[in-house]
């Protein structure tokens, strides 16, 4: 049995590839109605209530997938007490390379230097993790994108990418993350490892070739004119060869070009 701590965009991928290969999934959610496809493509629904979690029946010593980000309080210490109440055997967390902060290139030996609230909040949900009785895996996951989610769609909204600019920035297929945090539960891997795929480049580039994929001219779009972004490239392959995952989406094009064909054949969770 795998639970799973947030069915979101990742988590709703992660449960998908888990069913197909027959593993039992159990989701802890509010308001089980908004997760009806997932509920009948197996997923085994909890009604969270974080204030009484020994209510719920959840399944203990379960390998557990938490990509739920730091929240306020008190709904962050709530959910540390579901945590706490399923007394995993595993936990597998997607955090972020935000706790990287203001570093330019990176990979997995670079140590974690937060320099906002987010990165900070972050890494501290990563100690506590790592501080469980359960043994963990933090994964801090580039620049999440798919169907639904990325450049692509804010560009076809006529608006411009929260990191617009020519700072590298690295990302990650949603599907591609999926199967990463899949290995990583099935192992014995601990530590924090930086999760990337291998063509980094500017939202700069992206824009452009979508502006011409979407006949878009650039008078459509607003100018941006905030401060230089920096960004942040990012060496994701260590991990990948330890886990023996193969990316299918190495490169932005190809997994924008796939998440296009998905929603154009409205097949986005």
């Amino acid at each position: 049995m795998v639970i799973i701590l947030g069915l979101g965009f990742t988590g709703s991928r992660l449960a998908r590839r888990l069913l197909a290969r027959g593993i039992p999934v159990c989701a802890p959610v509010r308001g089980m109605a908004r997760f009806r496809e997932l509920a009948s493509a197996g997923v085994q629904l909890l009604e969270l209530n974080p204030q009484h979690p020994e209510t719920m029946l959840l399944p203990r010593n379960a390998v557990m997938a938490v990509t739920i980000p730091p929240l306020p309080e008190p709904e962050n210490a709530a959910v540390r007490n579901v945590i706490q109440c399923a007394a995993p055997s595993r936990v597998v967390y997607v955090s972020s390379t935000g706790v990287y902060g203001s570093r330019v290139a990176l990979d997995e030996s670079t140590p974690a230097e937060p320099n906002d609230l987010r990165g900070s909040l972050r890494l501290e949900e990563e100690r506590w993790l790592e501080s469980g009785p359960w043994n963990s895996l933090i994964l801090r996951a580039a620049a999440i994108y798919g169907p639904g989610r990325g450049i692509h769609v804010t560009i076809r909204n006529g608006k411009l990418p929260r990191s617009a600019g020519s700072g590298i920035v690295s990302r990650i297929h949603v599907d591609d993350l999926a199967a990463i945090v899949e290995a990583g539960m099935f192992s014995a891997l601990r530590g924090a490892w930086p999760v990337a795929d291998d063509h980094p480049c500017s939202s700069d580039e992206i824009a452009l070739w979508c502006r011409q994929l979407f006949k878009l001219d650039g008078e459509d779009l607003p100018r941006f004119s905030g401060p230089p972004i920096a960004g942040r490239k990012v060496d994701g392959s260590k991990i990948r060869e330890i886990l023996k995952v193969e990316l299918k989406y190495p490169s932005w094009r190809t997994g924008v070009e796939a998440s296009l064909a998905e929603e154009l054949n409205g097949e986005t969770d």
